[in-house]
């Protein structure tokens, strides 16, 4: 097989630590319902407070009265999470969940990915998943954090931290390891299918490649990576840029291949378009710093700062101009959106905040039956307008029903 080769960058490649993994069978999955109100019991000694309860009690119709050890009745206020369901996964319960892709062809057939070696798969459209074994991908020597999958076709694609890069040309059947240069800057975060034997992918550093003979060989996209832009440009009025020694904190493409991400510190953001030889950085138009950012799907920006914020952007297109909208965040940080349709989109954070819009963001609605969730929800992903994933730390999966 022929060693991968990488043109135009040649910097340090990054080597981050491994940690160990466990897992434990069984899975099943059941609708999220609030949990009931509880009440404390009261005791007394006081005579007179014994006759006022007594006498109260008196005025007071049977039927309303619960009895002992039933449970009383959720309250109005909280409904059920009627639009999604809890799937509970065979693995152990300190995975985070990172990123969910089906066979176009056959939506029945998908792959979930996560920390700790964590690739699962489900052959019922995600109502039940199983552990998969991928031999090419379990070293001894590294515990493999698998960050991004996508398909086109039945090609198929993943890669991780440390480095790894697996491909399938048989919708996931078998799965080959595709060897990498040791001079690739940073780790790969992103890859996207886009073609025959061809896939686009990201490094947390800024590189991108774009491979046509199944990733063989790459051709990178920009000319540097992003630190090498920043020092390169001190002079270009973007705050925290001229010291920036980082890497992304968060990246998502858009259909039409733009992207825009975040700095590891989020100071900054930053946007590339295809056909530009670098990375074009950008200052943040409000107080706090950035958590994540995305494309909403009139092709505008959507912008979560920490602590809960979400901005939208003044029409369509990368721009520099956001609008807050107001959000019932209860002080936990949003942490993703991810769009059904043009006009309904979820968001997802911390605590279990699951919010929801019907007119494209401008008004937004909790759902209050998610606040049950003990885990911290990272990821919303609609696979068509019908079937849609979110993800969570602890192994936590919803899935949607609609």
């Amino acid at each position: 097989m022929a060693s991968l080769q990488f043109t135009d960058l040649n910097l340090l490649l990054l080597r981050p630590s491994s940690s160990s993994s466990s897992r434990k069978p069984g899975h099943s999955h059941c609708p999220l319902v609030p949990r009931a109100a509880s009440h404390p019991s009261h005791s007394s000694s006081s005579k007179s407070r014994r006759q006022f309860i007594a006498e109260t009690a008196a005025a007071v119709p049977l039927a309303l009265v619960p009895l002992a050890g039933a449970p009383l009745p959720a309250r109005a206020e909280e409904p059920s999470l009627a639009e999604w369901e809890r799937i509970y996964l065979p693995i152990d319960p300190g995975v985070v969940l990172l990123d969910v892709a089906f066979v176009p062809d056959d939506l029945s057939h998908g792959f979930l990915l996560g920390t700790r070696q964590t690739i699962m798969e489900t052959k019922d459209g995600g109502l039940t998943w199983f552990p998969r074994s991928i031999p090419s991908a379990e070293d001894e020597d590294f515990n493999y954090r698998f960050n991004s999958i996508s398909f086109k076709g039945k090609e198929g694609w993943i890669v991780g931290k440390p480095s790894i890069l697996l491909y399938t040309s048989d919708a996931g059947e078998s799965w080959e390891r595709i060897p990498l240069s040791a001079q690739l800057p940073g780790d790969m975060v992103y890859i996207k299918a886009i073609g025959e034997k061809s896939a686009e992918m990201v490094t947390d550093e800024g590189a991108i490649y774009v491979t046509s003979n199944r990733g063989y060989n790459w051709k990178a996209a920009v000319q540097e990576t992003v630190s090498a832009t920043l020092n390169r440009t001190v002079s270009s009025g973007i705050s925290g840029a001229s010291y920036y020694t980082g890497t992304f904190n968060a990246v998502n493409r858009s259909p039409d291949g733009r992207y825009v991400a975040v700095s590891s510190r989020g100071n900054f953001y930053l946007t590339w378009e295809p056909g530009q030889p670098y990375w074009q950085p950008h200052n943040r138009a409000v107080a706090r710093r950035i958590q994540n950012m995305g494309w909403r799907a009139d092709g505008g920006l959507w912008l979560l700062v920490r602590g809960g914020g979400l901005y939208l952007s003044k029409g369509a297109g990368i721009s520099e101009e956001f609008e807050e909208v107001p959000v019932q965040s209860r002080g936990f940080g949003i942490l993703d959106i991810g769009y059904r349709s043009k006009d309904e989109a979820w968001a997802a954070g911390g605590s279990g905040i699951l919010l929801r819009t019907k007119n494209g963001g401008k008004t937004w609605t909790r759902d209050k039956a998610a606040d049950s969730i003990a885990a911290n929800l990272y990821s919303v992903k609609f696979i068509t307008d019908g079937k849609g994933f979110v993800l969570g730390n602890d192994g936590v999966l919803l899935r949607y029903l609609g």
